[in-house]
């Protein structure tokens, strides 16, 4: 009985022997990145390997044997309230600070996109929030955000507004959103540097064709702008998710973690659990969750902006 192939098993062993053949005919090419290669190892992979290691270890403070504990760490970590709690801020303070930074900058991105007198102007006293440096930024909002003497509360009061003082940073009720907020005035920006340069590549036959086909601003905006945008959208989205996982800067600086925990997010946590109470494992066990959870975010991004490749290709 003859064997045979069905073309869905065929084309991808089709498609392995000849990446395959290709890496083999190219192989002197390979050699000129061989020195990049190795230093990604060096600085990106040992590190994380040891890292993983290390999660499985306790580590005392003095120096000493480490001690294997299997996933004792984990254990500790995920029967913890305070990693809860903690998880609790991480994703709130992730998901409102990627989805009102993403907002705010693709506003500013579409008005500015439109001719106007003292456009440029505009645009560049937007783009201040973002060249400022995390340190600068964090030091003046948290002055003038000071229970206090805050020049904000000053202000309010001054203008008859409220009576007393603004008590933001140091309430256990208000600092991650007003945190959130801090970070939302920092980062649109660049938002508004990604939608701006993607509008710019929409092309005007389509939105010319949409408005003679009877297609008003909002429709046009969403069958032909956004679609043309897709990929921008998804890359802005995944690099701010990421970058607001893993903020540190910000949060550590204008409350610490506190007041009580309520700011305290996983990036925080671990700094504290290494370089103030020294334990390395726990600290490495509380960076492999961070990772995996950036790890599933970076694979549902490719599945996103790969899907319908393969149609493509066939097609």
């Amino acid at each position: 009985m003859a064997l045979t192939v069905t073309p869905s098993t065929a084309a991808p062993s089709r498609r392995k022997r000849r990446l395959l053949a290709n890496m083999a005919f190219h192989w002197a090419d390979y050699v000129y990145v061989l020195p990049a290669i190795a230093v990604m190892v060096l600085v990106i992979g040992y590190p994380i390997v040891y890292t993983i290691w290390l999660s499985f270890h306790a580590t005392p403070i003095r120096s000493g044997p480490r001690d294997w504990t299997g996933i004792a760490n984990y254990h500790q970590i995920l029967n913890d309230p305070k990693f809860w709690k903690t998880t609790k801020n991480t994703f709130i303070w992730t998901i409102g600070s990627t989805g009102g930074s993403f907002i705010l900058g693709f506003s500013a991105a579409l008005v500015l996109h439109k001719h106007f007198i003292g456009r440029g102007i505009v645009r560049a006293i937007l783009l201040i929030p973002y060249v400022i440096s995390a340190v600068t930024a964090a030091y003046v909002w948290k002055w003038m955000l000071h229970s206090d003497y805050g020049l904000l509360s000053g202000m309010l009061k001054n203008w008859g507004v409220i009576h007393q003082n603004l008590v933001l940073l140091d309430s256990k009720d208000n600092v991650l959103g007003t945190l959130i907020v801090v970070n939302i005035w920092k980062e649109f920006s660049f938002v508004m540097i990604m939608m701006i340069a993607g509008l710019q590549t929409v092309p005007d036959q389509l939105l010319r064709a949409a408005r003679i086909d009877g297609a008003g601003i909002w429709e046009q905006f969403i069958h032909v702008t956004v679609p043309h945008l897709k990929n921008v959208i998804l890359i802005t989205t995944l690099l701010l998710f990421v970058a607001n996982l893993n903020s540190f800067t910000l949060v550590y600086l204008m409350t610490g973690g506190g007041p009580a925990n309520a700011s305290q997010l996983w990036i925080t946590e671990i700094y504290n659990l290494a370089f103030r109470s020294l334990n390395y494992g726990l600290a490495s066990a509380y960076s492999v969750i961070l990772f995996l959870v950036m790890i599933a975010a970076g694979w549902w991004y490719v599945r996103v902006l790969t899907a319908g490749d393969a149609e493509r290709r066939a097609s």
